[in-house]
């Protein structure tokens, strides 16, 4: 169930409508990385000390030096940072991905759209969760050691889950049904979200992440409702 959902997710990507949202996503995506390597570009080169001089070396030009070394932390940002990234914009993103899905693979079941708004709040929040489980993650590591790499794609893969599928669902059911039918499928859905986790932290390949997660959410509700549930109320 879960790798079908995901195998016509990937088949959906080059659909035109869909792949629209991609480029899109994409641009957006580099849009935002790119300009906070040039805060940190910026933030380096202005605030570190000019100059710092070290016994038997001398004096070593600072702030140049890390200036420019900040721009490794680049691909860094694209594993750590994809994953909230994903969570935000699946309120930009998730609605028409779900809408060119549900026209192409399954016309008589369309679902109604979710507010814009309690959408994006709602992303939000779980972004804020993501944030939280990396740098959790990240500052568990020399303590936790291999199982480190377990808490993070573990815990991302249930808040992704978690998110994309609820938005799915909202779709065609009120929430606290969408939330019901969410926690009944919590292991499909989680196990969706890791992979979408373990894709994320895929450099180059994690930028279309985001609205393949929407498609294969969309297929997973669709796949695994047990009756038709085509509309709200």
């Amino acid at each position: 169930m879960v790798l079908k959902a995901l195998f016509l997710a990937w088949g959906d990507l080059a659909r035109p409508r869909i792949f629209g949202v991609v480029a899109l996503g994409v641009g957006l995506t580099l849009l935002l990385f790119v300009g906070l390597q040039a805060l940190i570009f910026w933030a380096a080169g202005h605030f570190a000390p000019e100059s710092l001089t070290l016994p038997w070396i001398g004096t070593v030009p600072l702030a140049p030096a890390l200036s420019w070394s900040s721009l490794l932390l680049f691909p860094l940002m694209s594993i750590f940072l994809m994953a909230p990234v994903a969570a935000g914009f699946s309120g930009l993103f998730a609605e028409r991905v779900s809408e060119a899905v549900e026209e192409t693979h399954y016309p008589a079941s369309k679902g109604l759209p979710v507010d814009f708004w309690d959408g994006l709040w709602e992303s939000l929040a779980v972004m804020g969760a993501v944030i939280l489980v990396t740098l959790v993650t990240l500052l568990l590591t020399p303590l936790l050691g291999p199982l480190a790499s377990l808490l993070f794609y573990g815990g991302n893969g249930w808040l992704l889950g978690r998110e994309f599928f609820q938005m799915a669902a909202r779709r065609h059911l009120h929430e606290p049904q969408a939330t019901e039918l969410r926690r009944s499928l919590s292991v499909q859905a989680t196990a969706l979200g890791v992979l979408i986790a373990l894709l994320l932290t895929v450099p180059v390949l994690n930028v279309v992440v985001p609205v393949l997660a929407a498609a294969g959410f969309t297929h997973l509700y669709h796949i695994s409702a047990s009756r038709p549930r085509d509309r709200r109320g």
